[in-house]
């Protein structure tokens, strides 16, 4: 049977689209190539033929979490620091991990991740720090700008992976509350 060109490509990309999700939803050992696949709508006996490994699957899944975040992030480019810490620390942010943040989602995992999956991890972080300083007083220092990005980061990424571990939704809320208020203190706001 004869595909039509770009076919082994939009294949491939729709296999790291339902991996980026995957991942962020279930985690790296949560889910295996068979289950991808499947949730792409294909078999797992066309895997290989696109990917060499699931190491270079969770790379390029990782990259594609943090290419569909500056999308949407560039919707909220006009988002002050406020708006932004609000933004991430929200309920719905919460719920479905699946479309948000791949740092929060995989931060746990990916430490113990090959050194060129930390690489693509590390990448995605560094854009969101940057558009974390951005965002900051032009009259602090870049190196201050850059310890409270820091900073601002780990406190969103815990709070909500706090908020998203513990069962009782009363205190989920609490963690998402508070790390706002912790947030905005630490930007000074």
């Amino acid at each position: 049977m004869r595909y039509q060109k770009g076919h082994k490509e939009t294949t491939r990309q729709k296999i790291v689209e339902v991996a980026a999700a995957e991942f962020r939803k279930e985690g790296i050992t949560g889910i295996g190539v068979v289950d991808v696949m499947a949730r792409a709508g294909l078999t797992h006996g066309g895997f290989y033929s696109h990917f060499s490994s699931k190491d270079e699957l969770v790379r390029e899944a990782i990259e594609e979490a943090g290419h569909q975040s500056r999308l949407r992030g560039a919707a909220r480019d006009s988002f002050d620091l406020e708006q932004m810490i609000r933004h991430y620390l929200r309920p719905e942010h919460r719920d479905h991990p699946e479309k948000g943040c791949a740092i929060a989602c995989l931060a746990g995992e990916v430490g113990r991740q090959p050194k060129a999956t930390r690489e693509k991890f590390t990448t995605s972080l560094e854009g969101l720090l940057a558009r974390i300083e951005e965002r900051l007083s032009p009259d602090q220092s870049p190196a201050e700008r850059k310890r409270i990005a820091q900073g601002l980061l780990a406190t969103l990424v815990g709070a909500l992976q706090l908020a998203r571990a513990v069962t009782d939704p009363a205190l989920s809320a609490q963690f998402l509350e508070t790390g706002i208020a912790s947030a905005l203190q630490q930007a000074r706001l």
